[in-house]
């Protein structure tokens, strides 16, 4: 059945904001709950977050003030519901342990987005850095064994495997080699637009919570690890930020941005296996719905544009959190050795002796004190392997099946 939230009916603005009570919702059973609703509660939060900033960014650059008073009053509900959704993972779950759910959302969600992605280079983008995050996800579950004694499989169960990707050492680039193409906010595919604007989501809050917990710790390996890796998720903010079409204009950005909140909810509700989970979605979505329309009224109000022609008349394939296991595998094969110059993706072996990838590399490894290295090093001395999760046979990079290659 089609869906249009420009025509479905939401919750009345007046009516949306709710009380403490309903905001303090029971956390989920750490042990029991189902990975992809985790993974869905840690990009809705991340998705909402990305709401709060967008919307801040907007009233700094406006002097209307009945368009602030509009922004600030949909900004209000967008962080009721990110606090709800963000206050569902319970306290005894371990920082590290939450950390293996968002890798678990990295890799899925963009392998997901690169399956269903129809933009050539917006594909491209996406599978280059999926198996950077992928490797993140080895280093950290490695860690985890390391310090808590626990294996990531727990947490992810048999869904994604768990092995190295491109090496984190290797991912540290120039940021001139940061910066993509963007796409043509006229041509390019609905689909396209909500693919970019989710993984940014998604990214930035990975970049965000690394760099909030990692201090935490008072393990020196945690601490070195996490800001490692943080630093990589910044570059994949700048890489994942550029694709998106900067001529769009605020009114229009805002419009995409309520419409991917009610795509985004709408294809967590239908995925969703917790009954108490998909009503929160539901009612996120019903909220979206209203905020939607609102945003169409201003770009009605403000640009003389109808909505209408920028909204499809039904979402476009839904996003769901399913094991993508072959795909990665083929990405890896295919793709280990790749990394960026300019805009474009090339085998490291292709590039000049002096290129910026091979000066940046030297400044930031070349002490040889590498995190990302380390760990894995530190796990092998301590419990005599690295840990992984290899259901589908060896890794298909073969020198990538020994951690002493891992470790180099």
């Amino acid at each position: 059945m089609a869906f249009n939230p420009l025509k479905e009916k939401g919750i009345p603005m007046d009516q949306q904001p709710v009380n403490w009570a309903t905001l303090n919702v029971t956390p989920y059973d750490k042990n029991s709950v189902h990975p992809y609703t985790r993974t869905r509660i840690i990009l809705m939060n991340g998705i909402e977050v990305e709401a709060a900033i967008f919307k801040h960014q907007f009233a700094r650059h406006t002097d209307d003030m009945e368009l602030k008073r509009q922004l600030a009053m949909s900004r209000r509900i967008e962080q009721q519901q990110q606090k709800m959704i963000n206050w569902l993972p319970p306290g005894d779950e371990s920082p590290l342990s939450v950390t293996i759910g968002y890798e678990q959302v990295a890799v899925d969600l963009t392998a997901w987005l690169a399956r269903t992605e129809p933009d050539p280079y917006v594909k491209e983008a996406l599978d280059f850095a999926l198996i950077e995050d992928f490797d993140h996800l080895y280093r950290y579950a490695n860690l985890l064994q390391m310090t808590e004694g626990k294996e990531a499989e727990e947490i992810t169960r048999e869904y994604t495997e768990i092995m190295p990707g491109r090496p984190t050492i290797a991912e540290h680039r120039h940021p001139y080699d940061s910066i993509r193409k963007h796409y043509d906010s006229k041509k390019a595919q609905m689909i396209t637009k909500l693919h970019v604007m989710t993984i940014i989501s998604a990214e930035q809050q990975t970049m965000n919570y690394y760099m909030n917990i990692g201090p935490l710790s008072p393990n020196p390996m945690v601490r070195a690890l996490y800001q490692e890796i943080a630093m990589i998720e910044e570059q994949h903010v700048s890489h994942y930020e550029s694709l998106a079409d900067p001529k769009a204009s605020w009114f229009e950005m805002a419009l995409l941005h309520e419409y991917n909140e009610c795509y985004m909810y709408y294809s967590c509700m239908t995925s969703e296996t917790d009954n108490r989970i998909r009503d929160i979605w539901q009612l996120c979505l019903e909220q979206e719905i209203t905020h939607l329309q609102h945003a169409g009224e201003m770009l009605k109000k403000y640009e003389k544009r109808d909505p209408a022609q920028i909204i499809p008349e039904d979402f476009p394939e839904l996003t769901i959190f399913q094991s993508n296991k072959d795909y990665i595998r083929r990405i890896l094969a295919n793709q280990i050795n790749l990394t960026a110059d300019g805009t474009e993706f090339k085998s490291v072996d292709s590039l000049p002796s002096d290129h910026r990838y091979h000066q940046y590399q030297s400044l930031v490894n070349g002490d040889g004190f590498v995190p990302s290295r380390d760990v894995i090093e530190e796990n092998v001395r301590q419990t005599g392997n690295e840990y992984r999760l290899e259901t589908e046979g060896p890794h298909p990079v073969e020198w990538l099946r020994t951690s002493e290659e891992v470790t180099i």
